[in-house]
């Protein structure tokens, strides 16, 4: 497991763009040094201008992978094109398939189960309101053991006040196997999301 996985908090920070073609954040640790980096990849200059010209993104696989601090892939993520429900694909550094995250409903508050390469459950994402911005990851017992925090103003509030950012952090036990698709799950959330039906960019 890499350096990267062990953490307990990650700061997900994304660079405003007035056109995001190309998704991209930096990855930090709570006293603003930067751990990570997530970036969108497979992009042809046609499909950019397609996505420019169009509002066709849902019907576009799209692919971000995160690296560490060092530039070693940690983790690839593949959301296929889709009509109404998001299922992300997870890969570790070597392809190898490790988890999926698979969008479960389109009413109320959003929620994605989490599994594993084998299509085993592991545990679920959990929106806490309808923006859906707040999540809660619960194990297979329904225990909490991660959360995704939108608003989180902490120690980087300062640095952060005019682009998109938000923290990742381990709040219970959580299993070795489940870490890279969390990780995974808090990178890709919002391409997940993006252009879900609900229009809940």
């Amino acid at each position: 497991m890499t350096a990267l996985l062990e953490r307990d908090r990650w700061v997900f920070h994304q660079r405003t763009k007035i056109i995001e073609l190309n998704a991209e954040f930096e990855i930090f640790d709570e006293e603003g040094t930067q751990i990570g980096m997530v970036r969108q990849e497979g992009q042809s200059q046609l499909k950019k201008i397609a996505r420019l010209a169009s509002s066709l993104d849902q019907f576009m696989t799209h692919t971000l992978a995160v690296y560490d601090e060092n530039g070693a892939k940690v983790v690839e993520l593949t959301r296929p094109r889709k009509i109404f429900k998001s299922t992300v694909l997870v890969k570790d550094a070597a392809g190898n398939d490790i988890g999926r995250i698979v969008q479960q409903n389109m009413v109320g508050k959003i929620r994605f189960a989490l599994e594993n390469g084998d299509g085993i459950g592991l545990g679920s994402l959990n929106g806490e309101n309808w923006r859906a911005w707040n999540f809660a990851i619960r194990d297979t017992a329904g225990q909490e053991v991660a959360r995704i925090t939108k608003t989180w103003e902490g120690l980087l509030r300062t640095a952060f006040t005019t682009a998109d950012h938000y923290l990742l952090e381990v709040t219970g036990p959580l299993d070795p196997a489940m870490r890279p698709v969390v990780l995974a799950a808090a990178a890709g959330v919002d391409l997940a999301l993006k252009q879900d039906a609900r229009g809940l960019n």
